[in-house]
């Protein structure tokens, strides 16, 4: 590369963070950060009415969430408006752009007439090489491109490989608005352009206006950034991406509580491969990532797939950051905020202690922090349907008598209260799934949860006894 590498993320602060979004961002972090450049983020902010505070704050914390630093402040579209009438008055000047004075309805009219004839360029040119003069008086123009006739436009895309359009076929479009707005197009060449970007990696919804872009490079007289437009992201069923598949925003995601680092992971393989490695830590994935391993066919989503690495994820971390994790998830998680004030030091002493066999069969953060709840529940314990079957009478009865030989357990450890309770099922000639079930949904409430003895380990002596004399104890 002979030129610093500067790529940027370039949402409209619309709404939240959308999950496609976030690979965008990621791809263009990655591949800045495998050539040792910069990310940049500009905030698409010029349709005042719909960008919000609340979706610039969803972004910026998407973003923090997935890992996704940026370099230097975010830079604001709307703030640099007066750069982009700056630069139509030097295209005006150079005439590479005109005054064009249609007027809406004249505009509908060429537009109906154009699309009855089978044309793609809807606008036909009629200010193009006009004299101002001739316009009605007290009339605000739009400023238009006077884009080339003939010839073609190409763009040597790092995905899509070379894409050309017929310059017969492409309009002179807008600039700038007759109120003085620049549209989308100026602004995003423009503001690409003094930011120094290199590369532009975005959906390939934008390949269109990669050409378009194009022009405006040219007719200006700068250099035009390398382009790659990625696939989007399609439902597992290959239709476009709805809500039902996952088009939610990333903070949906946190919600459900993945992982930051398997999100990662799950993203960079929507559209990306380097051979058939499915598991990268982030500095793997920096390493391999270039722009020509991305697919050229849409990417599917599928949730069991990120559930399933989201659960290795899991696995792999250790019960401390597992905790962690937690701790900054728990605002978010549907029963996190009730959960986080039981939290206390001792609580937390012992959800690390039961974290190793908690993480191995929890999916997600909130899988963990239900599978774990039943160590700050309240007494006396809520019991679900399936717990309140197991404790017929006869188990009860079989509780009580347990009460007595756990009370004599010296040293109060999962190994000591094993072998009290397989004695005491050998003695009354029971399985030990026949004591173990009943003693599980009275200590826990649930007919499932952790091994049983690492359950009487993790809640002590005193909290274990108690909990089984408030349900085989009458008051």
């Amino acid at each position: 590369m002979t030129e610093p590498v500067v790529t940027r993320f370039a949402p409209s602060p619309t709404g939240f963070l959308h999950i496609g979004g976030g690979r965008t961002a990621l791809f263009n972090w990655l591949y800045a950060r495998r050539y040792g450049g910069k990310m940049l983020l500009r905030i698409e902010d010029t349709d005042r009415e719909r960008s919000t505070k609340e979706a610039i704050d969803a972004i910026f914390d998407g973003l923090k969430w997935l890992g996704l630093d940026w370099d230097g402040e975010a830079i604001f579209q709307f703030s640099r408006v007066e750069r982009h009438r700056e630069v139509v008055e030097q295209m005006l000047a150079a005439g590479t752009a005109y005054r064009c004075y249609a007027t809406p309805d004249e505009l509908t009219v060429m537009r109906e007439k154009a699309r009855a004839e089978g044309k793609t360029r809807l606008y036909d040119g009629r200010w193009r090489d006009r004299d101002p003069a001739e316009a009605p008086a007290g009339a605000k123009p739009a400023i238009r491109l006077k884009a080339p006739l003939t010839g073609e436009t190409v763009v040597e895309d790092q995905v899509q490989g070379r894409v050309t359009w017929q310059n017969e076929n492409l309009d002179d479009f807008v600039l700038l608005r007759s109120d003085g707005t620049p549209t989308y197009m100026l602004a995003v060449v423009v503001d690409d352009h003094d930011m120094g970007v290199t590369h532009i990696i975005r959906g390939d919804d934008h390949l269109n206006n990669g050409a378009r872009q194009t022009q405006i490079y040219q007719a200006l007289g700068w250099k035009v950034p390398v382009m790659a437009h990625i696939p989007l992201i399609h439902g597992p069923d290959g239709s476009k991406l709805s809500k039902r598949h996952g088009a939610l925003g990333v903070d949906a995601y946190r919600a459900m509580g993945y992982l930051p680092a398997a999100m990662r992971n799950y993203l960079v393989r929507l559209g990306w491969s380097h051979g058939d490695q499915e598991i990268f830590s982030t500095q793997e994935m920096i390493a391999a990532f270039d722009l020509p391993q991305i697919g050229r066919s849409p990417a599917r989503f599928d949730f069991a797939k990120l559930e399933s690495l989201n659960g290795h994820y899991m696995r792999s971390t250790s019960p401390g950051e597992l905790l962690t994790a937690l701790d900054s998830a728990l605002p978010y998680l549907p029963n996190g905020p009730a959960a986080a004030p039981k939290l206390t030091p001792a609580v937390r002493e012992q959800l690390l202690t039961a974290m190793p066999e908690l993480k191995e069969r929890a999916k997600t953060l909130v899988d963990l922090l239900e599978a774990a709840s039943f160590i700050w529940a309240d007494r006396p314990l809520a019991l679900d349907d399936k717990a309140k079957a197991l404790l017929t009478p006869e188990a009860l009865a079989l509780l009580r008598d347990l009460i007595g030989v756990l009370e004599t357990v010296g040293t109060w450890t999962a190994e000591a209260t094993e072998q009290a309770v397989r004695s005491y099922a050998e003695r009354i000639g029971a399985k030990l799934g026949a004591v173990a079930q009943p003693l599980r949904a009275a200590l826990t409430g649930r007919a499932t949860s952790p091994g049983i003895f690492n359950v009487l380990a993790v809640l002590g002596r005193q909290e274990s006894l108690a909990r089984l004399k408030d349900q085989a104890v009458p008051a």
